[in-house]
């Protein structure tokens, strides 16, 4: 992707690869419910996360998605694995993909937290 130049131009392309990765239904969801407390925090997200991170050309979305339930498990950060989770089987990862990358964190983040993530992945997945 060709380099930004501005904050308007990064939040512009964040917020395209925002629906891409998440769904544009959730994100319009989110962009309703807006706030005072949380605007700016949002398009910082957007700008950097998004518009900066997720559209580095060195990683598929396959593998940053991975990468990034994987730290969501280490930093046991549960409302944001299950939307990464919802998100990756939607897209691009097979719940065979996402039982190999828990039971790698079992090892690296500890079974707890393993536990943990099996538990809130199968909430997604189902039975």
């Amino acid at each position: 992707m060709p380099a930004v130049k501005t904050e308007k131009q990064r939040y512009a392309r964040g917020l395209k690869r925002r629906k891409e990765v998440l769904g544009a239904k959730y994100v319009e969801a989110r962009l309703k419910n807006k706030h005072p407390l949380t605007d700016e925090f949002q398009s910082l997200i957007t700008r950097y996360a998004w518009g900066e991170m997720w559209t580095r050309p060195k990683f598929d979305d396959r593998t940053r998605r991975l990468l990034v339930l994987a730290m969501l498990v280490a930093m046991k950060s549960w409302e944001e694995f299950e939307l990464h989770v919802r998100a990756g089987i939607e897209r691009e990862l097979s719940p065979a993909e996402l039982k190999e990358m828990l039971m790698l964190a079992a090892i690296y983040c500890g079974v707890p937290a393993a536990n943990s993530a099996f538990g809130h992945a199968r909430k997604i997945i189902g039975p």
